[in-house]
């Protein structure tokens, strides 16, 4: 499709009401995605055993309520030695895509020689919050119970995401180090575990003020449509803020209440042309006054999830800035 075919598609969304429009993007990005990642994955150089790689997929890490929950798992060949571990959250906000959607970051990291868990979760509006948080929660349990099957170390673990991914895998790290109220948040709590690392890229870490992001800067109908709808799909409608104060964890942060237990290092990438970058700004300024490392790079005219397009020179030198920030933290070193 043409850039021109596109521009005219978006002008005639903006005539439709905006509960349709709302509609009508969100499953045309999902098409459009999953579309563009069955061609990605089918082309020759996108197997993962011309890179050494396994793939395992479909493992169940949840049974019940209604269906699996299912991530498939990427690992390098012949490993001889216990790996650190990738836990991948998908973008999509909240609403869209899958593990099948990201085959390419779990490719990108089992490459480097992650053990990868590439989770699904359940999506709004069908499933709200907290679902596809307690999903990710449970993701990271199945993880300290079973990546040494797999050959991972189950203590080297390494939190991933972009968009609505990095905001789980956020709140995720925030489970890990604040004992919390909600049952799902404590069950992580209790297991005593935090991550070694923390890579939210481009990511929606405030959910329930869509608007402020425009009151920051112009951004069009069509993108302001798509980041209210997160919210709105994504939030349980007439909740009192403290029960969804993990779907915004940028907020927590900003609180300044020092953890129970030290927050890892985080690696925060985004490019300029991303509605979302005041987001990753506010995080590594949240960090740092809570005396967290935080390595925030910012990207110049890159979109967001810029770090799929690995075509772009700036996609590679992200991935190769955030494998370099990886290498210098104690066991997620070269190996």
């Amino acid at each position: 499709m043409s850039t021109a075919s596109v521009a005219v598609d978006v002008h005639g969304l903006e005539r439709l009401p905006a509960r349709l429009r709302r509609v009508v993007t969100a499953r045309a990005v999902d098409r459009a995605f999953h579309g563009l990642a069955r061609l990605g994955g089918a082309l020759p150089h996108s197997r993962p055993e011309r890179h050494a790689v396994e793939r395992i997929p479909d493992v169940v890490y949840r049974q019940g309520g209604g269906s699996d929950l299912r991530l498939d798992v990427y690992r390098p060949a012949g490993a001889d030695r216990a790996l650190p571990v990738v836990l991948y959250a998908h973008g999509g906000g909240f609403r869209a895509l899958s593990k099948d959607t990201h085959w390419l970051m779990g490719l990108a990291f089992a490459r480097r020689g992650f053990l990868v868990l590439n989770v699904d979760y359940r999506l709004a509006p069908r499933h709200r919050f907290p679902a596809p948080l307690e999903d990710v929660c449970d993701a990271f349990l199945f993880a300290l119970r079973e990546a040494s099957a797999y050959g991972g170390d189950p203590h080297r673990i390494v939190l991933a995401g972009e968009s609505a991914g990095a905001n789980l895998v956020t709140a995720l790290a925030v489970a890990t180090c604040w004992r919390r109220p909600e049952p799902y948040a404590r069950a992580v709590f209790d297991a005593g575990v935090v991550p070694r690392a923390v890579l939210p890229a481009c990511g929606l870490l405030q959910v329930t003020d869509p608007d402020r992001l425009a009151r920051r800067r112009p951004l069009s109908v069509f993108v302001t449509d798509q980041i209210r709808t997160c919210a709105i799909d994504y939030l349980p409608k007439g909740a009192a803020p403290e029960h969804v104060a993990l779907a915004d964890p940028l907020l927590i942060l900003e609180g300044g209440e020092a953890p129970d237990r030290p927050l890892p290092p985080f690696f925060a990438s985004v490019g300029t042309r991303d509605p979302l970058i005041d987001d990753t700004r506010r995080l590594g300024a949240a960090l740092g006054k809570l005396g967290t490392r935080c390595e925030t790079r910012i990207y110049p005219r890159e979109l967001h999830a810029f770090q799929a397009l690995i075509w772009r020179e700036n996609a590679r030198r992200c991935w190769e800035d955030t494998f370099e920030f990886l290498s210098g933290i104690e066991g997620l070193g070269p190996h």
